[in-house]
């Protein structure tokens, strides 16, 4: 081999390894915050690291500090990580040890990711999607990219075992994506061991998906390592198909710093055997290395470690306001601009207009993609929400995927990391669940614990709400579990106009934003939803998010009980219709969220303190909800103006909507209940 590639990966590995040494010598200095070390993995990471380039981009698992020091990272850069200073090039202080998140130009991008035991999968595979994407609609990508990027994706033996793995793997096949599968495997997860977790390995799983090429090799022996990874990223890096490589190594420290090996483990003495730095030491020596040489560079990166501590050490804590940046990338959509009513467009349901805007984003930008369930070119979804799409812009850019949910929510993560802007939904807002991991873990909470990095640039649809007893399994609302994932924006329209420009405000914004869009509200068929339909906008409009509208507006009245009902989605219609019933429209003030956040705090409160009674309207069951929140909100704001205590009116406290149109009705508000929630108020 290269005397110099050797050189380079004997002093990574001996550097990685040093560290875990010095961190094990200071551990009650260094063990405040947990950490886990590559001690045992240093040589498959230590090869995997040479062979990235800058344009690649890399998804480690929390083990892999031995891979980072490869591209380019330095002790001393893992060392403010490890003691979350405020310093810490990858999260500044937020997140664990060798949990990184890197756009440095001279290193293979890291994109934010969550510890990594499993769930980084879908992200990264859908970053190799993104890469498929583009080279499918841009022949200049090509050209430009002499070497075109590979996506490395790196993943513990246990991890193997979680579903969503199955979900990227299946896609990587289906579409052959420009993907490597790293599973480092060393035989236990954290005290369980390989008997008892799995059927089979990684290798002997990944047979199972056709097109999946795998490949087993010893990851102690850099040798095998080095020439199987170059060829392996060689074949995708020019084939643009996916790998999996499986290597087993020992794990020769704790599982973390918290979870000490002395306490399970019974086969260390077998696996120091297996040491990868006795092995890498033989192979320099046969290579022309000198002992010398050798004990030289490593006491030189003992000391230099060592001296990089003690400087990481001395360096300061993030400062008490710093918790506060960051939860969201700024917007440059802040004011509704554009024609919302343009003189002669035609009036349209609600449906269509979400429909017209994906279309008018489609053509303006071609890093705009759509994809879920049943949206490509035979169906058009379910809804006909995506009705044309296909046809008019290609099956690469409007496309089915599986039911995975997980994949559907996830992947945007990877393609935003890409420089694209998917657009993707969930077919019922009941089918959400799966995605939850990912719209949590990896999605919500990427640019604030990237730094401001890596915010997701993504529209999650979500159609909701009961209608037509579509029975439990297509009629609930979720929005107080949405409601509570942070760093996510959340728009909850009542009419195709507001749809409309809050979907191209979404597009414009570079977080993540999921919209939910009431079924019931999309053809207005159900009686008294005709207020679901508008004049279709402009192209040009856009509706920012936090701007609630004061639909029906009311004077402040002295000499009459005034009410203010605060409501969203199907909720507005409810009460538009029950205030024109009572003949109360000029004692009845309607306030329509939009967005569910941000909030427009400041219209709810004048509205309730102008009128002093307040009503809060939700199809959401009534109890332990978003809209219990918001009443408590208002109570506590605007206790002194209030005339009665804030009412709530939402859905039966019932586990699920029951498919019996009667018994759907009974569970969900009405305009009739309404109307008798009103009058108890106003005679409060």
């Amino acid at each position: 081999m290269e005397k110099n590639v050797l050189e380079k990966a004997y002093k990574n590995l001996i550097t990685a390894m040093s560290m875990a040494e010095l961190y094990e010598e200071n551990f009650k200095l260094v063990s405040k915050y947990v950490h886990a070390t590559s001690r045992g993995h240093e040589v498959i990471q230590t090869a995997a690291a040479i062979h990235l380039k800058p344009q690649d981009y890399a998804y480690p698992y929390y083990r892999d500090d031995a891979m980072l020091l490869g591209i380019g990272m330095s002790p001393y850069d893992l060392m403010l990580q490890l003691l979350a200073k405020k310093d810490d090039p990858f999260s500044g202080g937020r997140t664990y040890y060798s949990h990184p998140s890197l756009r440095d130009e001279d290193k293979p991008k890291i994109p934010h990711q969550s510890s990594a035991t499993g769930m980084q999968a879908i992200p990264a595979t859908g970053a190799a999607m993104g890469f498929w994407y583009k080279e499918q609609t841009n022949s200049e990508f090509r050209i430009q990219n002499s070497e075109l990027p590979v996506v490395l994706c790196s993943l513990g033996d246990a991890s193997v075992t979680e579903g969503e793995i199955a979900e990227a793997m299946q896609m990587a096949a289906l579409k052959r994506l420009p993907i490597l599968y790293l599973v480092q495997d060393n035989g236990w997860d954290i005290s369980a061991n390989a008997a008892e977790t799995r059927a089979q390995n990684a290798y002997e799983y990944a047979s199972g998906f056709h097109g999946l090429e795998a490949v087993t090799i010893d990851g102690t022996d850099f040798e095998e390592s080095y020439e199987t990874l170059g060829r392996v990223i060689d074949t995708i890096r020019n084939e643009r198909r996916p790998f999996l490589v499986h290597a087993t190594v020992p794990l020769l420290n704790h599982h973390t710093s918290g979870v000490r090996m002395e306490f399970y483990r019974d086969d260390l003495d077998e696996a120091r055997t297996r040491d990868p730095y006795p092995i890498m030491r033989k192979l320099m020596v046969d290579n022309g290395f000198t002992d010398d040489e050798l004990d030289g560079m490593l006491a030189f990166a003992k000391a230099e470690v060592k001296k990089d501590l003690d400087r990481a050490i001395e360096q300061p804590d993030p400062s008490p306001e710093d918790l506060f940046t960051h939860d969201f990338a700024p917007t440059e959509i802040t004011e509704e601009k554009g024609e919302r009513s343009p003189a002669g467009a035609e009036k349209v349901v609600m449906v269509d207009c979400a429909l017209f805007a994906i279309e008018e984003l489609m053509r303006e930008h071609p890093e705009c993609l759509l994809y879920g369930q049943d949206v490509g070119g035979r169906l058009g979804g379910v809804f006909r929400e995506a009705a044309t799409l296909a046809q008019k812009f290609g099956d690469h850019r409007v496309f089915n995927t599986p039911i995975q949910e997980a994949f559907i929510v996830g992947s945007t993560a990877g393609m935003s990391a890409v420089g694209l802007k998917p657009i993707v939904e969930v077919q019922f807002a009941d089918y959400i669940w799966p995605g939850l991991n990912q719209l949590f873990t990896e999605v919500s909470r990427s640019c604030y614990l990237s730094n401001g990095k890596w915010p997701v640039s993504m529209i999650l649809r979500v159609p909701i709400g009961a209608y037509g007893s579509g029975g439990p399994y297509h009629s609930s609302s979720v929005e107080s579990v949405v409601t509570n994932i942070r760093g996510l924006k959340i728009a909850y329209p009542s009419n195709g106009a507001d749809l409309k420009g809050l979907m191209k405000a979404a597009y414009h914004d570079p977080n993540p934003v999921v919209i939910f869009e009431h079924k019931g509200l999309y053809w207005s068929k159900v009686p008294g939803t005709k207020g679901a339909t508008s004049i279709e906008p402009a192209a040009d409009y856009v509706l920012p998010f936090g701007k609630a509208w004061v639909l029906q507006e009311i004077w402040k009245q002295e000499d009459v009980e005034t009410l203010s009902v605060i409501t969203y989605g199907m909720g507005v219609h409810w009460a538009m219709n029950a205030s024109a019933e009572l003949g109360l429209q000029d004692q009845i003030e309607i306030v329509d969220l939009r967005t569910l956040h941000p909030l427009d705090y400041e219209t709810v409160f004048a509205s309730v303190k102008k009128c002093g009674k307040c009503l809060v309207v939700t199809e959401e069951p009534s109890d332990n909800g978003f809209s219990r929140g918001l009443q408590g909100r208002i109570q506590e704001e605007c206790f002194r103006e209030l005339d009665a205590p804030v009412m709530l009116i939402g859905s039966e406290n019932m586990p699920a909507i029951p498919l019996n149109s009667t018994l759907e009705q009974t569970m969900i508000p009405s305009t009739e209940k309404v109307k008798a929630k009103i009058e108890e108020i106003l005679g409060y």
